[in-house]
């Protein structure tokens, strides 16, 4: 069989190009069948993604958000949802057997740290040598906050001249996450927050970051009145701090 010739102005090097030439060689063999268009695998990703968005619209809402829905959503589809945040709930209040911050003694460390990360997430916060430290001061009433609130993650306090001798004072606060015997993660100091302006929204979001606590969970802050007030919150602390006693060296 003789091959037609090759079409003016056809590029040989473009084996994608859509030509009768390029059809004669992939029935030949000489060059690959010519990939599938992406438009239909966008199309149907867009699709999914539409009916997952549609399916877990709900998602995140806790009880008194699902109870507003009632005249909007299908009674079966609501109640799945109502009855996944109860068990959700009763999942937590099971867990949650810490709701304080535990000081630590440096002898009982190993227990009450290392050996306890088994069971859950602890956050180990270590303040400056006499509490005088502005950034430290902040992290101790988020810290106070949060442990009553996610009380199946164990918050701990001490101070880091008791647990590290000599530890310097500028890197101070410092927060250890520890989980399974190991240390997970750390920060020292505020700045990889947002310095004196760091609030418990935004601890919040580091326990999510870290897989303590998922995205989602009723007892994260979300609305707008609690961001405010702890805009508030933080600018009242800012003021206090003394600006000669800085943490950014």
């Amino acid at each position: 069989m003789q091959m037609p010739d090759m079409p003016v102005n056809v590029p040989v090097d473009d084996p994608n190009a859509d030509t009768e030439w390029n059809d004669i060689l992939r029935k030949h063999g000489v060059i690959p069948e010519k990939p599938p268009s992406p438009t239909p695998m966008i199309q149907e990703a867009l699709e999914e993604a539409r009916r997952l968005a549609h399916e877990n619209r709900l998602e995140g809402k806790d009880l008194d958000e699902l109870a507003e829905l009632e005249d909007d959503e299908d009674d079966d589809f609501l109640e799945h949802y109502r009855n996944k945040r109860m068990q959700e709930l009763s999942t937590i209040n099971a867990a949650s057997v810490y709701n304080q911050v535990y000081h630590l003694q440096k002898p009982d460390y190993s227990r009450d740290v290392t050996e306890a990360s088994s069971k859950a997430y602890i956050l180990v916060l270590l303040t400056s040598s006499h509490g005088t430290n502005g950034e430290s001061r902040i992290m101790i009433d988020i810290w106070r906050e949060l442990a009553q609130r996610f009380g199946d993650v164990k918050f701990c306090q001490m101070r880091a001249d008791l647990c590290i001798e000599g530890y310097p004072e500028k890197n101070t606060p410092t927060v250890l996450i520890y989980k399974d015997g190991d240390i997970k993660r750390q920060l020292v100091t505020l700045r990889e927050l947002r310095g004196t302006r760091t609030n418990a929204q935004d601890v919040e979001q580091l326990l999510v970051d870290i897989g303590a606590v998922r995205i989602g969970d009723a007892r994260l802050r979300r609305n707008k009145a609690d961001a405010d007030a702890d805009a508030s919150t933080s600018k009242i602390r800012q003021s206090a701090v003394d600006p000669d006693d800085s943490d950014w060296d």
